[in-house]
């Protein structure tokens, strides 16, 4: 598969210009899928204005000033997806986390250092492993081992300090919970759970909200109780 793909064949979810170079950079196999994702070169280049060209995109990343989620980037071809954290060394210094605007675009949310080391990481699948051990599969590709007996359930949210990957907080997917909704109708939006329903079907189980409006729970994301974990740019009336 080449590395490159045409700009207008670029997924929707890519806030960037459909006119201008003829070629983009392909979102390399990784811990996001290419629709949910944006290179790291393409971030830098098309949305951040940080560099003209390819060619000086390498060069930042070669000074080592490029981290996602704590740990320096080297290839341009590493994706960035929803919740993960971008951080530029000196002299920027600025630190961005990754949301979903109303058109379901992805999007750069500038944030505070302080917050930089602190990531949501949505559970997506448990296994157990040899050892007397569960695996909890997270949406951005982390795999965390945990006791088998622990409380973690699928479509919990992790709240991770990065990059050693420590678990500060477990936010539960239950009634009146605060979620962020990463896709449908409502993508990007907040809502607070009122109920979950599990459908004895083939048909995905749904997320009602006291809102007024329901999602597949695939889309809910758990941010928070009262308040959100971390800053988001959608406010709860």
């Amino acid at each position: 598969m080449t590395r490159r793909l045409k700009r207008l064949a670029a997924p929707r979810t890519w806030p960037i210009p459909r006119k201008g170079t003829k070629w983009v950079l392909r979102t390399a196999p990784g811990p996001h899928a290419q629709e949910e994702s944006i290179p790291v070169e393409t971030v830098l280049r098309d949305v951040l204005h940080l560099a003209s060209t390819a060619r000086e995109v390498r060069i930042l990343l070669n000074e080592k000033k490029v981290m996602i989620d704590g740990t320096v980037v080297k290839d341009p071809a590493r994706g960035l997806g929803l919740m993960d954290v971008l951080s530029l060394g000196a002299p920027l210094s600025k630190h961005y986390r990754v949301l979903k605007s109303h058109l379901g675009k992805l999007y750069l949310l500038p944030i505070e250092a302080s917050e930089a080391a602190s990531k949501l990481a949505r559970v997506r699948f448990k296994s157990t492993v040899p050892g007397g051990k569960v695996a909890l599969t997270l949406h951005d590709g982390r795999n965390i081992l945990v006791e088998a007996k622990s409380e973690y359930r699928t479509g919990d949210t992790l709240q991770l300090h990065v990059p050693d990957q420590k678990v500060v907080a477990r936010l539960p997917l239950a009634p009146d919970m605060l979620v962020y909704i990463s896709g449908g109708a409502h993508v990007g939006e907040m809502a607070r759970v009122e109920r979950v329903e599990v459908i004895a079907a083939s048909q995905a189980n749904r997320v009602h909200f006291k809102e007024g409006f329901s999602t597949i729970r695939d889309y809910a994301f758990v941010v928070g109780d009262k308040a959100p974990a971390v800053t988001l740019s959608e406010v709860v009336g």
